[in-house]
């Protein structure tokens, strides 16, 4: 591998890390679980449906030197606004469930149950919050990409070898693959927290930008927009596969054996790495555990960048200011750090007594999937519109693709609105 692709090597696997981690760990997990391959369609759609939105976001930084973000300015301030809305309506919640499901993996590796007795899930999520915070305030993006780039091969080894053993060994249930679903209730809001991060929240495409563009000035190599692509389309490729790898873990293992998912973060990353061990061995188990919370640590703190990334560039356009700086970022940051801390203590320690991971995840992904219209649209005008350089408009299919992808998106969160509104109301 040259020296030139380990420079453009960073933003496609930094996304790639933040969608394997809730939505693949523990909603692909559940789905095969709970319903066997019935859900498959789900996840192939969401990973084909989204894909344009994704991509968009790396294509405007590539094609305009800037990033989305100020492109949703330029359309108009009211764009800007909405996306400073989505982005602090849906940060906190988005935190506050990958640090849940992060501190599930941290407990179960090192036991804390049974050092920190029944504070350890205030003082495991604490523990996260704070490093996180420190390892991005000191470390910057250097650090992150870094983390990511030494752990997420490890996950990608081992998905890879407990899903290839898995199909050798065959399922645990000798009957049907495919369980009931039934299109309201319970099964109908899972559908849509499942898609709402599959492969992960539509809203997170201005990630993409601001990442491209970080890579950019860390590495002082400009790529073009056909080296920028192939590296996003590598990153996402794996995501998609991966989300199958669990899907498929979940349904061979767990699904018809009786053994039902817990709600409570330890129990339930217990649960998980027994899935790879019940393939590749007992012998492997403090591996995979180590494998696991690192690839959700590396998520976690990938997500704690983007919104403090997203927000202070969002912050930094309102106010109208040059540019943005450290002091936006950092306390962009702690904002994100004390929100989430607040959702947490609510959801897992103060109102459901630790039982409440469940419900956190699914509020946060099905917040996501709501709002993900709005982005879609703006991001297919921004890279569209007469005024984007030719040289980086999107080809035919890939319009096409996301005109599918808009009018998906909107069908299910309009069917998810009902369904929300029929159950609560």
């Amino acid at each position: 591998m040259n020296s030139k692709v380990f420079k453009i090597l960073g933003p496609g696997i930094l996304f790639a890390s933040t969608a394997i981690g809730v939505s693949h760990l523990v909603q692909s997990t559940r789905a095969g679980a709970d319903y066997g391959f019935t859900l498959l369609w789900a996840i192939l759609l969401a990973n084909l449906f989204k894909y344009p939105f994704f991509e968009f976001g790396s294509r405007y930084a590539s094609t305009k030197g800037k990033s989305i973000i100020d492109g949703y300015a330029g359309m108009s301030k009211w764009m800007l606004y909405l996306y400073l809305l989505i982005t602090i309506g849906t940060m906190f919640f988005v935190s506050a469930a990958v640090c849940a499901v992060t501190a599930g993996f941290l407990q179960n590796l090192f036991g804390l149950k049974a050092i920190f007795g029944e504070n350890s899930t205030l003082y495991t999520n604490s523990i996260l919050i704070i490093f996180g915070a420190a390892t991005l305030i000191l470390g910057k993006y250097k650090t992150l990409d870094s983390i990511i780039k030494l752990i997420g091969i490890t996950l990608l080894i081992s998905t890879l070898a407990a899903f290839t053993l898995t199909l050798w060994n065959g399922p645990v249930s000798e009957g049907e693959l495919f369980g009931d679903f039934s299109w309201k209730g319970s099964d109908a809001l899972f559908l849509i927290a499942l898609m709402g991060w599959m492969p992960t929240a539509v809203d997170l495409s201005a990630w993409n930008s601001l990442w491209t563009l970080e890579r950019i000035e860390q590495t002082n190599y400009k790529p073009s927009l056909k080296e920028t692509i192939r590296e996003f389309n590598f990153g996402y490729l794996v995501s998609a596969f991966l989300s199958v790898c669990f899907l498929t873990l979940g349904t061979y293992i767990m699904f018809d054996s009786g053994e039902t998912l817990s709600g409570s973060g330890a129990v339930f990353a217990s649960q998980v790495v027994t899935l790879f061990t019940s393939s590749i061995g007992e012998w492997s188990y403090i591996i995979i555990a180590a494998a696991s919370f690192s690839i959700m640590l590396g998520t976690f703190i990938a997500v704690m960048d983007g919104y403090g990334r997203a927000l202070s560039r969002t912050a930094t356009l309102v106010l109208k200011k040059e540019k943005d700086t450290s002091k936006a970022y950092n306390i962009s940051l702690l904002l994100t750090a004390s929100g989430a801390f607040g959702l947490i203590y609510y959801y897992l320690i103060s109102a459901q007594n630790g039982q409440g991971f469940k419900s956190l995840v699914d509020v946060a992904t099905t917040l996501s999937f709501l709002v993900a219209p709005f982005i879609a649209i703006a991001n297919y005008s921004l890279v569209t519109n007469k005024d984007f350089p030719a040289h980086g408009k999107p080809p035919k299919w890939l319009r096409v693709l996301s005109v599918l992808g808009i009018l998906f998106l909107v069908i299910f969160s309009i069917f998810g609105s009902i369904e929300i509104y029929k159950l609560y109301f």
